[in-house]
């Protein structure tokens, strides 16, 4: 028997920075004969946040009762008996869970599930102590054609536009918040190691997509399957205004292009705030002159950035020992 023939769900998580081809590689995943793939079901985290127990592995009826009640839920595609089963069984939230996907995969005929939220980029550490045996593929793309999707997608209430600074400075949000989300699941991938972490490239993915299709298989001990490749057929819609996503194009490149429809103002200032973290990565970095103005707003951005990290911090910390005061009845 197989590695992944022995295994048990959730097998894989697909993360990343959203706007960067999560979807397409969910989808890609999800046409494998032996995978099921969720799209954004979000719940995981959610219920160790909002139910708090003081041991976020404690399966209790209100942690339950969150789940099934959560707005996403449904997206697992799993009815309320399924829920049920999954809850006699288990006796740990992890293994609630594992069961979850079990049913799901069951569902679509499948031996494995697994799930693609593409902000468990940052979820890395808690997911991996729930599920020590998950994989996780990051999918990764150019920065600056996240922003360029991000800046027509985002608003107050979704994605990097809920920042206070989006309204003065959306685009240096977007090369922050970028940077935040994918240097936060590249660290975190660094350090479970290479048997738990695979990073790719959306560049890569859609240029040369069987070739990283075979490199995600192997990494998954999975045989490949030409379907993930053709994923696409006799789903793909026409009409000029729907998106590559909603239309299901194949794997496409060149559907953003920085260069050519970012400003040269806004190349310099993305540069200025993520450029290093870009060559890093193995991108190219702009070769725009970077003036005074352009320098300043970057200063004012990074410590406004700083400084509201710096407050999510003191707030989880915050969280952090008020739980474990209501836990230990001080």
């Amino acid at each position: 028997m197989s590695t992944a023939e022995s295994s048990t769900s959730p097998y894989v998580f697909v993360v990343g920075c959203p706007r960067s081809g999560t979807t397409l590689l969910q989808r890609m995943l999800d046409a494998h004969p032996m995978l099921a793939v969720a799209n954004d079901t979000h719940f995981i985290p959610q219920a160790v946040d909002k139910v708090r127990t003081g041991d976020e592995n404690q399966l209790t009826p209100e942690r339950i009762e969150f789940v099934r009640s959560y707005k996403r839920f449904s997206r697992l595609g799993i009815d309320g008996d399924a829920v049920d089963r999954a809850a006699g069984t288990a006796k740990t939230y992890p293994e609630f869970v594992s069961a979850l996907y079990s049913e799901m995969a069951q569902v679509h005929g499948k031996p494995l599930a697994g799930e693609k939220t593409p902000d468990y980029v940052r979820r890395i550490p808690l997911l991996h102590r729930l599920f020590p045996d998950a994989r996780f593929v990051h999918i990764i793309r150019d920065g600056r054609d996240v922003a360029l999707s991000a800046l027509q997608w985002a608003h107050d209430q979704k994605g990097p536009g809920r920042f206070e600074l989006w309204k003065e400075q959306p685009l240096a949000v977007c090369a922050l918040w970028w940077a935040w989300q994918v240097g936060s699941g590249h660290d975190e991938g660094v350090r479970i190691g290479s048997r738990h972490y695979l990073e790719v490239r959306y560049e890569d993915l859609t240029a040369e997509p069987e070739q990283q299709l075979q490199r995600i298989s192997d990494f998954l001990e999975l045989p490949y399957a030409p379907e993930m490749a053709s994923f696409h057929e006799g789903k793909t819609r026409g009409g000029t205004n729907r998106s590559a996503k909603n239309a299901w194009l194949p794997a496409t490149s060149g559907l953003r292009n920085w260069r050519k429809d970012l400003s040269i103002v806004d190349q310099a200032l993305f540069d200025t705030l993520s450029g290093v973290f870009l060559q890093d990565l193995g991108y190219q970095r702009s070769s725009t002159a970077i003036g005074d103005d352009t320098i300043a707003t970057a200063q004012h951005c990074l410590q406004w950035w700083q400084q509201e990290m710096d407050r999510r911090e003191r707030k989880r910390s915050d969280e952090t020992v008020a739980q474990s005061q209501n836990a230990t009845g001080i």
